[in-house]
């Protein structure tokens, strides 16, 4: 294989890998919408202006990867028409759990798209990171020195305090 060859499949496969993390990342924003739907819902009245707030923030970046994901060449997932949520949502409390659940979960797939682009996508996705990050320990999240790492997930997994899952799209 020429060095030429080499070059394009190299860069083809650094396309790949930057349009599967944004479209991850577009799952990842259509869970929160969703999420912070039932957050808004249950939340007290003195957090309902930041849970607008965060909603509002998902929605703009969820539609911001739906055009990466185009610009990308791939079609953009549509969002499922509802999402399992990780525990119970009854009350205020499991709000604020479940508002902290969803960015640990959102900047987990910013973090890897971080990795996966270049340029103004990878700056745009370390400002979704940062954000992320700073709502979930708002929310009363745990921050950490590099939020959306793998490895805080490994160690949380050995500790035995496995950070709750993302919502998943209901079948």
């Amino acid at each position: 294989m020429s060095e030429n060859a080499r070059t394009r499949v190299g860069k083809s496969d650094a396309k790949e890998r930057e349009r599967k993390a944004a479209q991850a990342a577009l799952r990842a924003e259509h869970a929160a919408v969703y999420g912070y739907g039932v957050v808004g819902g249950r939340v007290a009245a003195t957090r309902r202006d930041d849970a607008r707030a965060a909603y509002d923030a998902h929605r703009a970046r969820r539609d911001a990867l739906e055009r990466d994901v185009t610009d990308l060449g791939g079609t953009p997932e549509p969002a499922a028409a509802a999402y399992t949520l990780p525990f119970a949502v009854p009350d205020a409390a499991a709000a604020l759990r479940l508002a902290g659940a969803l960015e640990e979960r959102v900047a987990a797939v910013y973090a890897d798209l971080v990795r996966a682009a270049s340029g103004q996508r990878r700056a745009d996705a370390a400002a979704a990171l940062r954000e992320a990050a700073v709502r979930a320990v708002r929310w009363g999240g745990d921050g950490v020195a590099f939020p959306g790492l793998a490895e805080r997930s490994n160690s949380a997994k050995e500790s035995g305090k496995e950070p709750p899952a993302s919502p998943s799209p209901q079948d």
